[in-house]
């Protein structure tokens, strides 16, 4: 937290500074009361922690694995337009074209997970097939992003050195048999204030855009408290890896066993 506070004070245009360092301040404080609350929780109740590791996925329940459902269709949807993106901003140089475009690709990961809760449109594909869209949204619009240069390097950077280790990270579980990890609430809601920060971002770089130094600030408001909120998702993320790769280790040896 301190190390962000002090990038937010080089970075951030004066305007915005002060709102920002207080998100901050709360959201760290916000983390540390629930720390110390599920503590508090798991030395006074018995039974397993709140957090035990990933959650099983168990009997396929009727309808989950079907494939052909509009979530699944909106998420496919959304990596067919990233070549799109990609064009207006490194082909055509139209930087607030490509933020809207990224805004309505990142507007589309909240429409796809109410139509799915809404509607009974649930599948055990869409639960593995749409984070890795996201992963994959997130890695190729920063790379395009960064490769533009109107953003803030060391902000780009910074979240696409997350993305990779975490995506390689849950590749490598998944490859090696293990039980995959749930998106957690902290995860969900970094990446989802990061992808309307960057839209922001990109349009408040537009050269000669009126509204562009308004853009750069509501930006930069969105974009740290949703870093904050990312590496808090990925500390939280540690354990249950660890518990997902033991699962995986007796799965393995299960399976071994039935071989032998």
């Amino acid at each position: 937290m301190v190390v962000l506070a002090v990038l937010v004070k080089m970075a951030m245009p004066g305007a915005s500074r002060h709102i920002v360092l207080k998100i901050v301040g709360w959201v760290a404080m916000t983390s540390s009361r629930q720390t110390r609350k599920r503590g508090r929780i798991r030395s006074a109740a018995p039974g397993p922690p709140v957090e035990s590791g990933p959650a099983p996925l168990g009997p396929i329940a009727p309808g989950e694995d079907r494939l052909a459902t509009i979530p699944n269709l909106i998420t496919l949807l959304r990596l067919c337009a990233l070549p799109w993106f990609v064009w207006l901003l490194l082909g055509n140089d139209d930087q607030v074209g490509a933020a809207v475009l990224l805004g309505v690709l990142g507007a589309t990961d909240w429409v796809d997970g109410f139509i799915a809760r809404r509607f009974n449109q649930a599948s055990r594909f869409g639960r593995l097939f749409d984070p890795t869209a996201d992963r994959i949204l997130f890695v190729v619009a920063l790379t395009a992003i960064l490769i533009d240069g109107g953003v803030a390097q060391w902000l780009v950077i910074v979240v696409l050195a997350r993305e990779v280790i975490v995506s390689s990270i849950t590749v490598t579980l998944l490859a090696l048999g293990s039980p995959p990890v749930d998106v957690t609430w902290w995860g969900k809601a970094g990446t989802f204030a990061l992808m309307f920060a960057f839209p922001w971002l990109l349009a408040g770089s537009a050269p000669g855009w009126p509204w562009a130094p308004v853009f750069n600030a509501l930006g930069w408001m969105v974009a740290v408290p949703g870093l904050v909120l990312s590496f808090i998702a990925w500390v939280r993320y540690v354990p249950l890896w660890r518990e997902s790769w033991r699962e995986g280790r007796v799965l393995r040896a299960a399976a071994r066993g039935e071989h032998s």
